[in-house]
């Protein structure tokens, strides 16, 4: 039997190509080229607005500034009331409603830890001393 034997491409360091790639194409940026008979070439805007640009930003800012206080008293009507009024009147953002959201839980949950904890080593002493009593530790 005839072993066919092929040689490999042996690869250089620091090269980005790989053998049997072609290298990257070095395209250059096409330049736009502003001849007198061309066409004509782009208007720059204004720098004041107009009056119909001025009245539709308006528009926009006061539809805006609508949704954010409907949104804001949505917020205020879903919150459940709270049985401790705060120190100081402060902002109310929506990461410190996630806060106190979340310190309720937490609270919810070292207190089902302690209940478990002290159940567990209440139980524990209990088996001790009915061991102790019964004379099965010594």
């Amino acid at each position: 039997m005839e072993a066919l034997h092929h040689t490999m491409a042996k690869r250089a360091r620091g090269t980005t190509s790989r053998p049997g790639q072609r290298p990257p194409l070095q395209r250059q940026a096409v330049r736009p080229v502003n001849r007198p008979g061309s066409a004509a070439a782009p208007v720059p805007r204004p720098d004041a607005l107009t009056d119909a640009e001025e009245a539709r930003a308006a528009q926009l800012e006061a539809a805006i500034v609508a949704e954010e206080r409907q949104a804001e008293a949505t917020r205020r009507r879903s919150r459940t009331p709270r049985t401790v009024e705060p120190v100081a009147p402060r902002s109310i953002s929506s990461l410190s409603i996630a806060a106190s959201e979340e310190y309720a839980y937490v609270a919810r949950d070292v207190r089902r830890i302690a209940i478990v904890g002290g159940s567990l080593a209440g139980l524990l002493v209990a088996i001790w001393l009915i061991a102790h009593v019964s004379g099965l530790i010594t």
